[in-house]
């Protein structure tokens, strides 16, 4: 595989919570601004228009990540306006539970009971997604959850928003540019999070861990993206059937550049 599973701060037990959910702010804001968000509601929505759908269930959710706000462009479409989503996670977040809970909205909600995204047999009915956090599993827990998704007979899509084109001996090379970068951008980045805590104004100008940790594990995940080559090394050792189909490509935004990849496992037959 081409795929390197450098080091990412954020997966360590003893990592804070509390200082992931702020790099999480920031790599929200991130997607936001380079157009995540009506790209991946056109993929889910073409997704649950295909397979008559109705809710999407987003594993690995964190502190909330681009789900929610994805979820709100695509029900602007009239016909995808009662689409639910329910977010979980294997540790659930609670204050995102909590958040979510007293929101006011009853199409979207937050799991406090764990859901464990390699036994999807037992996880809420619809549409599974994984967003920007395939590349946190190592091959063999990620081969585990694509064949736990074709076992069950799930939908499942995997979306990450980066792309592991570089050499990993020119990711390397390139780190005293790119770090520095990443970490002034997140300076930016920060005035549009929305709420905008003082918690996370602390962490980022005063004490700057956000930048800090932001920029490691931005460029971090970089080298342990999956390439198509590397999922077709998974999907390879999954058992063979003909009641679940594999797509795989690159998402597009509605202009039409690409914007990230995809992996979508669908049943061909009624599970």
């Amino acid at each position: 595989m081409k795929r390197v599973h450098v080091l990412e701060f954020e997966d360590l037990a003893w990592f804070p919570g509390w200082l992931r959910d702020a790099m999480t702010n920031v790599l929200v804001v991130l997607a936001r601004v380079i157009g995540v968000m009506p790209t991946l509601a056109a993929l889910v929505g073409r997704v649950l228009r295909e397979h008559a759908l109705d809710r999407v269930v987003d594993l690995g959710s964190g502190g909330g990540g681009v789900m929610p706000d994805v979820l709100t462009e695509l029900r602007k479409d009239p016909q995808m306006k009662d689409v639910k989503l329910t977010m979980t996670d294997l540790r659930p977040n609670a204050a995102a539970v909590a958040r979510f809970r007293d929101d006011g909205d009853d199409r979207t909600e937050y799991l406090g009971d764990p859901v464990d995204a390699t036994d999807l047999a037992n996880a809420p009915g619809g549409l599974k997604t994984i967003v920007n956090a395939f590349h946190h599993m190592r091959p063999a827990q990620a081969e585990k959850i694509l064949a736990s998704a074709q076992h069950s007979g799930q939908p499942l899509l995997v979306y990450e928003m980066g792309e592991n084109k570089m050499p990993f001996v020119v990711w390397c090379l390139a780190l005293p540019i790119s770090l520095p970068f990443v970490a002034l951008s997140s300076l930016v980045l920060t005035l549009m999070v929305r709420p905008l805590t003082a918690r996370q104004l602390v962490l980022t100008y005063l004490l700057p861990l956000v930048p800090l940790f932001y920029a490691w594990d931005g460029q971090a995940s970089m080298p342990r993206l999956y390439t198509f080559e590397d999922l077709d090394v998974l999907l390879s050792r999954l058992e063979p059937t003909d009641a679940y189909t594999w797509e795989k490509g690159h998402a597009e935004t509605p202009s039409g550049r690409k914007l990230g990849t995809y992996l979508l496992g669908v049943p061909t037959t009624s599970s």
